[in-house]
């Protein structure tokens, strides 16, 4: 079996990462594997599949002390959470249903009634169960995140049948099998004496009711599969791995148990000038070298319209300046980031005759600043 690779070293983060480097390293991997983002890589769905792993663990402060601790042993052990699964280190007796053991022996749920000081019985009557949370994945424009959106969509969704109210039935009686109980009571003789089992009843399944007459709607089952058409309100701000909860919209809960949730994970695609960092927007600026010898007045774009800002003279390749403010307003975070502008100076490759005898003429004026005249001295003393 293939051994799993340390979960910091996939999301490209050291063991003492906090949860904002973590999160923002995953928002990276997530873009950056992508399987919609990544149609040529064949790799790119088990690699964006181990990024989500990585992030559940190391985003969870009680699963990352555990892989801390334990490393995949203590995250992937099973229903029982227990890291020394296997052996019987730390054995804990106080969660241990003894229970369990005579129902493997006997069938059902035993009540020890002729075992010595056991006594009691254990009830079988199925409880509510919430159902399980569902996880989908939604792509948004760079602009759609930036500015906040609605988005409509259509999911399929187990609910209540509008028919007889998520009963199954109609004329609800008291079950003739076990009274209204939920469960069956026998009683078992065995070697070790007489014991009472209780089991969930077939009849009104551990309900305790049944109906006259079933549903034909839903057949008696109170639940329906329907294809509905969901609208969210997206606010501002939205980033590649962050998630919004839609309420009640996940699977079915068992026993009359709630819905489990919905939950839309984002990706946002990247601008074509605009590049985002968490809250903070980069631009690169082209310059003329005329600009970046004078220095010049120019008109940037920014996410909210154009602003002029000055240049001064003999900015350089590299050069940056801040615009604050000006970065992305999140009303997920309530935060508001900054601008920030890369300059770039551009040389012509294709000069006129009128333009270049002007930069000839311009360099016999010695242009050369202090750096250069300092490399060329090395150059002549190094001969």
């Amino acid at each position: 079996m293939a051994t799993k690779k340390d979960y910091y070293e996939v999301l490209g983060v050291s063991k003492t990462a906090t949860a904002d480097e973590i999160k923002s390293a995953y928002r990276k991997k997530a873009k950056q594997f992508h399987p919609d983002l990544n149609k040529d890589d064949p790799n790119a769905a088990e690699k964006f599949k181990e990024v989500q792993e990585a992030y559940s663990v190391l985003s969870d402060d009680n699963k990352r002390k555990m892989y801390d601790q334990f490393g995949h042993a203590g995250v992937n052990s099973g229903a029982s959470g227990n890291p020394y699964a296997g052996g019987y280190t730390n054995f804990d007796a106080s969660d241990f249903d003894f229970g369990d053991i005579f129902d493997t022996i006997f069938g059902g749920s035993t009540g020890f009634g002729g075992f010595g000081g056991f006594g009691g019985r254990r009830d079988s009557t199925p409880r509510a169960t919430r159902g399980s949370d569902i996880l989908m994945r939604m792509d948004l424009d760079f602009e759609e995140a930036i500015y906040g959106c609605e988005k409509k969509f259509n999911i399929d969704v187990v609910e209540d049948c509008d028919e007889c109210h998520g009963h199954g039935g109609f004329d609800r009686e008291e079950c003739s099998e076990c009274h209204g109980t939920g469960t069956i009571t026998s009683q078992q003789q065995t070697i070790l004496g007489s014991f009472m089992s209780k089991t969930t009843c077939p009849k009104c399944h551990g309900l305790g009711k049944t109906y006259k007459r079933k549903c034909s709607e839903c057949n008696g089952k109170g639940k329906l599969k329907k294809n509905k058409k969901i609208t969210i309100s997206i606010p501002a701000g939205i980033n590649t791995g962050d998630r919004q909860r839609v309420s009640g919209k996940g699977n079915p809960g068992t026993n009359g148990g709630t819905n489990g949730d919905l939950y839309i994970e984002f990706i946002v695609s990247e601008h074509k000038y605009f590049v985002r960092e968490n809250d903070d927007i980069f631009i690169e600026v082209p310059l003329t070298i005329t600009e970046s010898i004078l220095g010049c007045k120019k008109d940037i774009p920014t996410l909210y319209g154009n602003v002029k800002i000055n240049i001064p003279a003999g900015t350089d390749s590299g050069d940056k300046q801040r615009i604050k403010g000006k970065g992305v307003n999140n009303e997920y975070r309530h935060h508001k980031g900054d601008m920030y502008l890369i300059f770039k100076v551009y040389t012509p490759k294709k000069l006129t005759r009128e333009q270049k005898a002007l930069i000839e003429k311009l360099d016999e004026t010695d242009l050369n600043t202090s750096e250069i005249k300092e490399f060329d001295k090395f150059t002549r003393e190094n001969r």
